[in-house]
């Protein structure tokens, strides 16, 4: 029988440093640098940025269409942070139509020359069949993202 929880861990050693790295992947332009050409985020101006005092933990900041390539919508995503170290990461605990649980947890950790991005994702889609697909996009998806942050940052 299939799992109906999978985890995910990608990492990638960058050479800008980490102040840079969180200043672009701290914000919602800087999701959809990564995510882009395969998927878009829509968000409200309101929270473009996804740190600061305005974050309340736990608390929906807002929902999200995920549009395929940039437009065709395919999921309603309910962003919701439940921890921000400010230049350190993140922890995601959100939800969507399609998934039941998408948990992202990032970290940013300082190097000699650079700096090491983490990505540990719990995923549990809300039909269990679907999880060789689910399993299967969201690993070449995060392979993506982590391919553009080498691009965006740089590699040694």
């Amino acid at each position: 029988m299939v799992s109906a929880v999978f985890e995910l861990e990608i990492s990638t050693r960058v050479t800008a440093s980490r102040a840079e790295v969180w200043a672009a992947v701290s914000t919602m332009q800087g999701v959809n640098a990564e995510l882009m050409p395969f998927v878009r985020m829509t968000y409200p101006d309101r929270a473009s940025r996804l740190s600061g005092a305005d974050i309340k933990p736990g608390e929906i900041l807002f929902r999200s269409w995920l549009l395929a390539l940039g437009v065709v919508p395919f999921d309603l995503h309910t962003l919701v942070l439940a921890e921000v170290i400010d230049g350190e990461g993140f922890v995601e605990e959100s939800s969507s139509w399609m998934q039941r649980r998408w948990r992202h947890e990032r970290r940013i950790r300082g190097d000699v020359g650079g700096c090491v991005v983490t990505d540990h994702l719990v995923v549990e889609p809300r039909v269990r069949l679907a999880m060789p697909v689910v399993r299967a996009v969201v690993g070449r998806l995060f392979a993506h993202r982590h391919r553009r942050l080498r691009v965006l940052f740089g590699t040694a």
